[in-house]
């Protein structure tokens, strides 16, 4: 058992418990993050379809947002856990959200300046936040309470997660989004006119009071878990006895494996999600503010998937109810390729809820038997994530190539088809404990 574990809970934990016994609302504060790093992360869905309007640019560049904000993620990841591994936790928590914070404030000079280079700097920063707080969110919650239902717990905590979600696209959809699409004769009457470069401002610069109020938000929530005492934890800083090593990681396979899954997994998650309102609009011909109802209905569905799984788990393996779903998901998938229609457009929707355990679910099983090097395993799970920084240009790529965004989702499609072969056959943990240079037992 865990010895953070322990120290979490102060005592042995309950075998069959979910929630840490008098740490609720330590529990309750870390959960919030799960919702408020959501925000942004959905947000992102919305500015590309804003931003290929108010900058005038191609699906390609439009997915490059992605690219900015997740290399965030994949760059500052391992830094946070070597950081976390000697400061702690509650360090990451507070560094995470001074980061987020400081890259919602920087929307406003980005849209004073008015360059697309800078929104992509100012995404940076904040998913540089972003990493320090999955980095260290994701294993301290798996490790509140008994290691039996570390998957169950991780799921529900990851229940807000599309709570979070729900709000950024209805944040985009309200107060972004003008309703504001101009045929092609109306922008040419508006440059006629000299109008046309104040339009492009006034789109531009929707973007930046939500940004300062969820900054706002951000920074307080970082007050509260400042002054929050968090419980003494034994071995949290991992600086007695054995420290592990980071090559021990490659003696698991089943870590290995967990982060070429995730990486498969958020590419087809980003990728299905950035590009909905856009197959939506080529595919039912509707105006942007109606599309996004059905990105909404997504993370709805997402949300509803990730409470219906933490239940499933009590009864189903969750290896096995992971490796089901993302079957199904590639069946589904494949009708949104073939299909372009509104049957497609309720395929695409329906792979929400079958996806919604699999970024928990993987982590959880990724860092089973990983000891001493939990943090900085879990740090390359998380740095996984670049996922969504090369799948979704990717499939902007394919678009603009092929002129159609139904034959871009065999991207998804495809990282579906890794998420099950994991879940079946890579998933196992195996414990080593390696006496020697040959002997090992597992």
């Amino acid at each position: 058992m865990s010895v953070l574990n322990a120290g979490l809970t102060g005592n042995a934990p309950r075998k069959d418990g979910i929630f840490p016994t008098g740490q609720i609302t330590l529990f309750i504060l870390i959960t919030v993050l799960f919702f408020l790093w959501a925000i942004p992360n959905n947000l992102n869905d919305v500015l590309i379809r804003q931003f290929m309007k108010s900058f005038e640019i191609t699906r390609f560049r439009a997915g490059l947002l992605q690219s900015a904000f997740y290399m965030g993620y994949f760059l500052l990841a391992m830094p946070a856990a070597l950081l976390m591994r000697k400061l702690g936790y509650k360090f990451g928590f507070i560094a995470g959200l001074l980061l987020y914070g400081i890259g919602t404030i920087l929307f406003w000079p980005a849209a004073i300046v008015g360059q697309y280079w800078f929104f992509l700097m100012a995404l940076f920063v904040i998913a540089t936040g972003l990493s320090f707080l999955e980095t260290a969110s994701n294993p301290f919650i798996a490790q509140m309470g008994s290691p039996e239902t570390s998957e169950q717990r991780l799921n529900f905590s990851q229940a807000f997660n599309p709570l979070g979600a729900i709000t950024g696209v209805f944040i985009g959809k309200i107060f972004i989004f003008s309703g504001i699409e101009l045929r092609p004769d109306e922008i040419a009457a508006k440059q006629a006119a000299g109008t046309y470069k104040a339009y492009l401002t006034f789109e531009t610069m929707r973007v930046v009071k939500p940004y300062l109020f969820l900054g706002a938000v951000v920074l307080v929530w970082a007050v509260l878990i400042l002054l929050k005492k968090f419980p003494p934890v034994h071995s949290e800083h991992e600086d007695g006895g054995d420290q592990g090593q980071i090559r021990d990681l490659l003696k698991h396979r089943h870590f290995m494996l967990a982060v070429l899954a995730q990486f498969s997994y958020v590419g087809a998650q980003v990728g299905t999600w950035s590009y909905l309102i856009q197959y939506v609009q080529d595919n039912m011909h509707l105006p942007e503010k109606s599309a996004a109802n059905y990105l909404i209905i997504s993370l709805v569905t997402f949300g509803i998937g990730r409470f219906v799984s933490t239940a499933l788990m009590r009864v189903v393996r969750p290896n096995l109810l992971m490796g089901s779903y993302a079957v199904i998901n590639v069946l589904l998938v494949m009708v949104g390729v073939l299909h372009p229609s509104w049957i497609g457009v309720w395929a695409m929707v329906a792979t929400s809820f079958f996806m919604s355990l699999m970024f928990p679910t993987i982590f959880a099983l990724g860092i089973k038997e990983l000891g001493p090097n939990t943090k900085i395993g879990g740090s390359m799970i998380i740095m996984a994530i670049i996922g969504g920084a090369t799948l979704t240009p990717l499939m902007g790529l394919i678009s603009d190539r092929t002129h159609s965004i139904a034959l871009a989702y065999m991207v998804p499609l495809a990282g579906y088809v890794v998420v099950a072969l994991y879940a079946f056959f890579g998933s196992r943990a195996r414990d080593y404990a390696c006496h020697g240079s040959t002997i090992c037992n597992k």
